[in-house]
């Protein structure tokens, strides 16, 4: 193909298709760029799905005009963000968009400019920047961009500069952050950044996209290896922020009064990101104090909508495998089970992920299920739509993860109909709750008695390790199986499955339990559960133990207590 020296609208468009295209394929690998050795990382996918709103938005302008599409990216960039690594990209995105809309041409030093635009854009929106994250890795590809079109380099040549920039500072990143190095990976925000410049060159000289690896290290092992390997031979801990939850928002606020927030949230909070204007701002930060992060807004007479909340705790509710399903458009969030069901005084809608896990809510009389889980978490609004289908006047949602329960708390507001929360964390727990569900009961009687059989229930799960680091049960090498009691954290490792649920079960069990559901997922081998059946009659004799196909992945076991 001939070399472009101009980035007008068609390479511009083509540049982000590419882009979202490119951490589609890559997110699997970026996810596990992460400094917890669960299979649940995001970072892949909050860009992805970031990049995915991005381009929808981008595909409503018009073709041949750069000015409709630059307002499309931005537009798209602020609304579609998910996450703080999707909200640093948004700003990035604008930074680019911004700066090229106002340029009659793309040449090397246009684009020099807009990636100069991109990092000041980044670093504003943060309040307080950390180096090795990916804001060093798109500062240092600016300046290498804007000192190579000093010179009056190509386009290709100045997007070569920022991209071998980028990649040193990418691999240095565990250098100039503790948490990254004691982790064994880098900066999984800044391995995205690099495929927007690898996209670029895709499409301004043919370059070959970096194709989808298999190494945990993601996109860019072939530069990352000796640092990995160096980063992963490190024995201490993982310090990782003690902020508990995440919370992201839309807030309606004059942008005079921008900065009041920013310090607000400071005081709170940190990883606080703040991008947009014209009274329009996507919000994100790390807190303990979920209602301070919302009061902080309404005290500045803000509008705070879509709020979500994730449990950064909670490591191990969700899998890429569903997340990343959505992606490529094979999983529809808030289904309506609803619709076309008798009549009753109080339904029930659950949200839970795995097949069998809906058709067993379904068997327990729940009206409207919804899909999702941590990093997919239901909005709001999919919660409500489903609530407002189902057929009674009296809804109990069982929201299933700590991080659904604070958005499921919003619905009643906004619902014709009285909805209360049973703030249900696990499956084991809402089926407990699910037991003593009555439909034709009223709303508060159900609450009551759902609470009292979920505060009888004690539960657990197993997963396998992402990759190796340190735990209070003991080190934890990639590919050994932990055993995770909610509200304990790891408590078993081993590389033996069946071992793994020995203990976690000797501890849940105690001396006190009586009932004990196991829910098996996609990964479970009949062989082991049979194993665990022997192990537990043999043991705990007087345990009456139900089993249930779940069909959740990557989790081969959920188990509860009561």
């Amino acid at each position: 193909m001939t070399t472009l020296e101009r980035l007008d609208v068609h390479a511009l468009r083509s540049v982000i298709t590419t882009f979202r295209d490119a951490v589609r394929d890559h997110a699997g690998g970026l996810n596990r760029l992460n400094v917890y050795p669960v299979p649940d990382g995001d970072t892949g996918t909050n860009m992805a799905r970031t990049l995915e709103a991005v381009v929808a938005e981008m595909e409503t302008a018009d073709p041949d005009s750069l000015d409709a599409t630059c307002d499309a990216i931005s537009h798209g960039s602020l609304m579609g963000a998910r996450g703080n690594s999707g909200v640093i990209l948004s700003q990035i995105l604008r930074g680019l968009a911004s700066t090229l809309k106002d340029k009659t041409e793309g040449t090397g030093e246009r684009v020099a400019d807009a990636l100069a635009a991109a990092s000041v854009g980044a670093y504003q929106a943060v309040l307080k920047p950390i180096e090795g994250t990916i804001l060093t890795v798109v500062r240092e590809s600016a300046d290498a961009a804007k000192s190579a079109s000093a010179d009056d380099a190509s386009l290709v040549d100045v997007l070569r500069a920022a991209r071998e920039a980028g990649r040193q500072a990418l691999a240095s990143t565990p250098d100039l952050l503790p948490v990254l190095k004691d982790a064994g990976v880098v900066d999984a925000g800044g391995a995205g950044y690099l495929l927007l410049l690898d996209s670029a060159l895709h499409v301004v000289d043919g370059e070959p996209l970096p194709a989808p690896e298999d190494d945990p290290d993601g996109p860019t092992a072939d530069q990352l290896e000796q640092v990995a390997h160096r980063a992963a031979a490190h024995d201490g801990e993982i310090d990782v922020s003690e902020q508990r939850y995440e919370v992201m928002y839309f807030l309606d606020l004059a942008d005079e009064r921008i900065d009041e927030f920013k310090s607000g949230w400071g005081a709170i909070g940190d990883s606080i990101v703040v991008v947009g204007g014209d009274g329009l701002w996507n919000c994100h930060v790390h807190t303990n104090d979920i209602g301070a992060a919302i009061e902080v807004a309404l005290d500045l007479d803000g509008r705070p909508k879509q709020i979500r909340v994730t449990d950064l705790f909670e490591e191990v509710d969700d899998e890429h495998a569903r997340r990343e399903a959505e992606l490529h458009g094979d999983v529809h969030v808030g289904t309506r089970a609803g619709a076309g069901l008798p009549p009753v005084t109080t339904a029930v809608v659950a949200v839970c992920s795995g097949d069998g896990l809906a058709e067993l809510f379904s068997n327990l009389g729940v009206q409207g299920i919804v899909t999702g889980g941590q990093t997919l978490n239901p909005s709001t609004a999919e919660l409500l739509d489903t609530v407002e289908h189902v057929n009674a006047d009296q809804v109990v949602i069982l929201p299933n993860n700590k991080n659904i329960i604070p958005v499921a708390e919003q619905v009643d507001a906004l619902s014709s109909k009285r909805v209360s929360v049973v703030p249900t964390r696990t499956m084991p727990e809402a089926l407990a709750a699910l037991v003593v569900y009555d439909p034709e009961a009223d709303a508060d009687d159900n609450v009551t008695e759902m609470n009292d059989s979920v505060d009888a229930v004690r539960t657990g799960e197993v997963t396998q390790a992402v990759r190796s680091t340190n735990s209070d049960a003991g080190p934890i090498a990639e590919g050994d199986w932990m055993g995770i009691v909610k509200g304990d954290g790891i408590v078993a490792v081993d590389t033996e499955l069946l071992l793994v649920v020995q203990q976690l079960l000797g501890q849940l069990i105690a001396d006190d339990g009586e009932l004990l559901t196991i829910i098996t997922g996609t990964d479970a081998d009949p062989a082991v559960t049979e194993l665990i059946e022997s192990w537990l009659a043999d043991r705990h004799p007087d345990v009456q133990v139900e089993i249930h196909r779940g069909g959740q992945p990557l989790y081969p076991y959920l188990f509860g207590v009561e």
